[in-house]
């Protein structure tokens, strides 16, 4: 039994359903059982936790063989900033877990942690790595580049389809890696199973670093839709953010982010881990492919 937190969010629902596929049992661990109605009509079982609530998780992971953390709250806020989820509600999930007996612990990590980093974020997953490690439970950590789903998407391809401006944080023209979901489930589903995995720190990204204007670019060509951005300076960036950061820390953050990465190196060579774990990555134009397909017969 493999027990899944952030199980309906897009990397937790992906790993779920590629486990449910196999004929895997597996836990569903999602604050809203509402929102696991999908998974629950497709064999899981659904457990009702929260990191903020550390009493919760030792419920959630019992009797788990594994646990798959896929959860996080960049964009949190209240109760659910990041320092009580990323941080304090990741170290009592490990906690649990070792309690619990659990035998392996997949941990959802992001490419590039390290304890210097300019972003919280970043540092707050490093800690959490480092955590892990000490705790003493069989353990895989993975480090994923920017979802596909997220960066490509939702943030920059969305708009295209529907007629709109991209908007995007600073120039836009640093290239960057992105990544598709299902690649990175994939990895967590293998690490459960996979002697190499274990005790591994594994950095995955998609076959190609792409710059946020060729994303918006590619969106427009293979849609056949204008190309049309609209952009927010670094000013304007830290400007909002100091307005934000009363009202919402977690976006205010991601504009924080934003300038940073401006200079900061985002490109990743896969290469090495596909010589110790091979696979077939997506590439981006294949997925916009994918998302375009839907929309052509609106």
């Amino acid at each position: 039994m493999i027990a899944i937190i952030g199980a309906t969010g897009s990397l937790g629902s992906e790993v779920a359903g590629q486990l449910l596929a196999a004929g895997t049992r597996v836990v569903a661990v999602t604050r809203v059982a509402s929102k696991a109605a999908d998974l629950t009509a497709r064999g899981a079982e659904v457990r009702v936790a929260d990191l903020t609530d550390a009493a919760s998780l030792g419920r959630a992971v019992a009797g788990a063989e594994a646990v798959v953390a896929a959860a996080h709250s960049l964009l949190g806020r209240g109760r659910y900033v990041s320092a009580r989820v990323d941080d304090a509600g990741h170290r009592a999930l490990i906690d649990a877990s070792r309690e619990a007996g659990v035998a392996h612990f997949v941990y959802t990590s992001v490419q590039g942690a390290s304890p210097t980093h300019p972003v919280e974020f970043w540092r707050t997953k490093f800690g959490i790595e480092k955590y892990l490690e000490a705790s003493g439970l069989s353990y895989t950590i993975l480090r994923p580049t920017a979802f596909m789903e997220t960066h490509a998407h939702e943030l920059l391809g969305k708009a295209i389809l529907a007629g709109k401006p991209a908007n995007i944080f600073g120039a836009g023209t640093r290239p960057l890696n992105f990544v598709a979901v299902r690649d990175v489930a994939a990895l967590a589903v293998r690490a459960l199973t996979d002697p190499l995995a274990r005790g591994a720190t594994i950095e995955i990204g998609g076959p190609e670093n792409l710059t946020r204007l060729e994303v918006a670019a590619l969106y427009a060509r293979l849609s056949g839709r204008p190309l049309a951005t609209r952009h927010l300076t670094r000013g304007a960036l830290k400007v909002l953010s100091a307005m934000l950061r009363p009202l919402h820390p977690g976006i205010s953050g991601v504009m924080r982010a934003s300038i940073e990465f401006e200079t900061i190196d985002q490109t990743f060579d896969p290469s090495d881990t596909l010589q110790r774990f091979p696979c077939l990555l997506t590439t981006l134009e294949t997925f916009v492919r994918e998302r375009i397909e839907p929309t052509r017969s609106r």
